[in-house]
Parts: C-alpha cells; structure tokens; sequence
C-alpha cells in the first residue's frame, strides 16, 4: 500500500460536518467520552488532548507533546498507545470508515509494526462493532497510511465514517450507534493491548 502524502496541518479546526449540520467535533467528542468512560472502567488510564468541546483543541505538536508526556509519566514497561477519533468530510458518494495507520518516515522503522498491529486490530474490531463497512473512497480494505503523524507510537487514526455520505451521516448522528462504535474502539484498544503484552 503506498502512503498518502498529506500537506502539514498545524492546528486543529472543528472539522466537517453533516449536511443537516451535525458537526464533527460534537460526534467525536460523544464518541471519545464514551470510549473513555468504557477505558477506565476497565482500569487503563486515558489522557484526552482536548478537555471540552469547546473551541478547537492544540496543534499536532501540542498534542503530540501531550501524549508524548503521558507516555513518560506511564514508566518504563507501560503499554501506551495514541487513538485519534474523527469523522471523514469525503465526498458525497463514498461512505465507510477508514483507519490511517503512519508510513515510513525515516530510517528506523521499529514503530511501522506496531502501528500497523494496531491498525489492523481497530479496523476488525470497528467494523464487527458497527457493521460500517470499509470506505469506497480512500485507502485498501479499510487502511490508508499516511507519512505526516506525529506523536506516539503506536498511533493511528479512525475516520468512522463519511459525515457527507446521506447514509454515513445518519448513523454517525444516532446516540446508539455512536455507543456500538466506543465499544467497537474498546474491542479493537484491548485486543492490540493482550496481543502485545
């Protein structure tokens, strides 16, 4: 699979949205409180890079330092790993979810397997979750990669869904798909987490 190139994106915004309005920050902040209620529960401690859905969150260097931070308080030995939820702005006729793993970046590719593992355990997860089949639009079943993350590895990305896609966009929309779709991410979290450890 060859990756994505992706111009720099320094700062967040409040994302895309629904064409009846419904925005992407509202969906991922539903989605991440939900996932993040299920996590510790479970006993993991979560560290989320935006403290409300206010306003938009930190850069992808502020944010990468957060998780960066946290990763250095776990301690030696901890298993750490970076979700990033959104929902895609693609175009209208494509639907499905796709998971963004990062590409080669440099020389030492020690953190491309791991990333990968934890792509793959997303994706399987996500969609025996939620029944959202992969995107018609970007990358191969269910994966596209991408050169331009930066943070924490193993990271990876989830697009759960084309918010411009009619159908896309109901789903994304409902309060319990959108619950199918935080245990769907807790599936995918603890099955790379049992499988690493």
């Amino acid at each position: 699979m060859m990756p994505t190139p992706i111009g720099p994106r320094p700062c967040d915004t409040t994302g895309t949205q629904t064409n009846a309005g419904y925005p992407e920050h509202a969906f991922t902040w539903d989605v991440v409180q939900r996932l993040a209620t299920r996590l510790r529960a479970a006993g993991v401690r979560v560290v989320l890079t935006r403290t409300s859905d206010h306003g938009v969150g930190p850069c992808t260097v502020d944010r990468a330092g957060i998780g960066n931070t946290a990763a250095s308080r776990a301690g030696r030995g901890a298993q750490v790993v970076a979700l990033s939820v959104h929902a895609d702005g693609g175009p209208s006729g494509g639907y499905g979810f796709h998971v963004i793993e990062p590409g080669p970046a440099g020389p030492d590719h020690a953190v491309d397997a791991p990333s990968r593992r934890l792509a793959t355990a997303i994706r399987d997860a996500f969609r025996a979750g939620t029944g959202e089949p992969f995107a018609t639009y970007v990358g191969r079943q269910g994966v596209a990669v991408r050169t331009d993350l930066v943070g924490l590895d193993p990271k990876v990305f989830i697009e759960c869904g084309n918010m411009r896609n009619g159908g896309d966009a109901r789903r994304l929309a409902d309060p319990a798909w959108r619950e199918r779709a935080a245990a769907a991410l807790e599936r995918g979290l603890a099955s790379y987490l049992a499988a690493s450890s």
